[in-house]
């Protein structure tokens, strides 16, 4: 295989759940590759840099490997160098971790709040 899709190559590696994300984040140009915004039906080579804009953040790949069918991460890995500036790394961990430890937990078992809980809850977020 010499060239891909790059909406399905997104998808297959992993960096997108669905496609059709893949394809709207294309359409919408948050994916360049070499530097220009490309469209969903952009055939992708390998060792060719691949810019994606997601959740604010720019990530960089290298395609190292083609491939069209969807695959486990372990597999998924393999095709694709992470070329991302260590800052942009930096930034999105710690919005990652910020945003875990802000989650809201409820006891195992503990079911749905009742009224007067989802009151006392509604108090304290505001």
């Amino acid at each position: 295989m010499e060239k891909v899709r790059i909406d399905k190559w997104l998808w297959s590696v992993r960096i997108f759940k669905s496609r059709t994300i893949a394809t709207d984040a294309c359409k919408a140009g948050r994916v360049r590759i070499n530097g220009e915004a490309v469209k969903p039906s952009y055939l992708l080579s390998e060792m060719e840099e691949v810019t994606v804009r997601k959740d604010g953040f720019n990530f960089e790949f290298r395609a190292l490997r083609l491939i069209e069918k969807r695959v486990g991460a372990p597999i998924a890995v393999t095709c694709y160098e992470n070329i991302t500036p260590e800052e942009e790394l930096n930034k999105y961990q710690s919005w990652f971790l910020n945003a875990k430890a802000t989650s809201e937990r409820r006891e195992k078992g503990a079911g749905r709040p009742t009224k007067k809980e989802r009151r006392e809850i509604d108090r304290l977020k505001n």
